[in-house]
């Protein structure tokens, strides 16, 4: 795999002049979604104002118009840009990935599969919508990985039987092999509770955490401090968290600046790195030529990918047994 210098290099060098034309359509595409949202908010507002002098009579109408406005306009900004979006990962994700790892294949209207999300418990609560994007898997010397945009999203519905949506996680989703059969799962997650309430409350929360496993605690500090671990094997879960695995998950965690959630099971490993935005969606607002806009994707890809280098899930150490 190239190390981030590199690609960098092969960023500039090779994708530059193709990102100078994508500048110029990037500039055309904002200057007419600017006009056709004045437009388009004009005679919203014109409506609004209409049927708000008229509320008394139906307020719900007035209510639900707002709520049509809205997606109206939601559904046109995404008709808009999709071609622009389609060209930048067409001439310049798809070529960076391949030059990341010619092992690599991006797909990039696909995501990783509900059953895989279910699979890695690192969520107790069974989604009933999903979506997600830009799926990227092969191998990084020999390791198997699959990554993606996901969404997963919960359906609540009110005493009128309306409904609504709460996420459950919206991120970077990650599988890769861990190249080590055991039995059982851990699963780690982001220390919330004693962070929030303290040793003494969080402990107990911890502890009395129904939905989760048996809680294990590991004799590392710093990594107590920012996760906990439940486990359906007190042996195995320390026998899979050595004290350099949990320091370089505690590194990766710096690294991502993003709550981060790992399980290990059935000889994978599963990691939810949660962001509230797609990844490598392009800028429409902003400059596709600026040095920190590139390099937020850069980052990002090779941090996201270099998941096997990182955690070195491909040394001997983790072969199969």
């Amino acid at each position: 795999m190239k190390t981030l210098s590199e690609l960098t290099d092969f960023y500039y060098k090779n994708l530059y002049p193709v990102l100078k034309t994508l500048e110029e359509e990037r500039i055309a595409l904002k200057k007419k979604l600017i006009k056709i949202g004045i437009i388009y908010i004009s005679i919203a507002a014109f409506i609004a104002l209409f049927l708000f002098q008229n509320a008394h009579s139906n307020f719900n109408i007035f209510v639900f118009y707002l709520f049509g406005a809205f997606t109206g306009a939601a559904i046109l900004y995404k008709y808009l840009i999709k071609d622009y979006k389609n060209t930048f990962k067409e001439k310049i994700i798809a070529p960076l990935i391949k030059e990341l790892d010619k092992n690599l294949d991006y797909l990039p209207r696909l995501h990783i599969s509900e059953h895989n999300f279910i699979h890695s418990k690192l969520f107790t609560s069974r989604p009933d919508r999903v979506s997600g994007n830009d799926l990227i898997r092969g191998t990084i010397e020999g390791v198997r990985i699959e990554l993606s945009d996901f969404h997963a999203q919960k359906r609540h519905k009110d005493s009128k039987g309306n409904n609504s949506w709460s996420t459950i996680f919206q991120g970077l989703f990650i599988i890769s092999e861990f190249n080590k059969h055991f039995k059982g799962q851990t699963v780690i997650l982001p220390d919330n509770a004693q962070s929030t309430f303290g040793d003494l409350v969080g402990n107990w929360l911890q502890a009395n955490n129904f939905r989760r496993d048996e809680l294990v605690k590991m004799d590392n500090v710093d990594f107590e401090k920012e996760f906990v671990v439940y486990s359906t094997n007190q042996i195995q879960a320390r026998y899979i968290l050595t004290h350099t695995l949990m320091q370089k998950l505690l590194n990766y965690k710096r690294k991502t600046k993003h709550p981060l959630s790992v399980s290990f099971i059935g000889g994978h490993i599963y990691i939810a790195i949660e962001y509230n935005k797609d990844l490598f969606e392009a800028s429409v607002f902003h400059s596709l030529l600026k040095y920190k806009i590139a390099m937020q994707y850069l980052e990002t890809l090779h941090l996201a990918v270099g998941i096997v280098e990182e955690l070195q899930l491909n040394q001997k150490l983790w072969s199969k047994v």
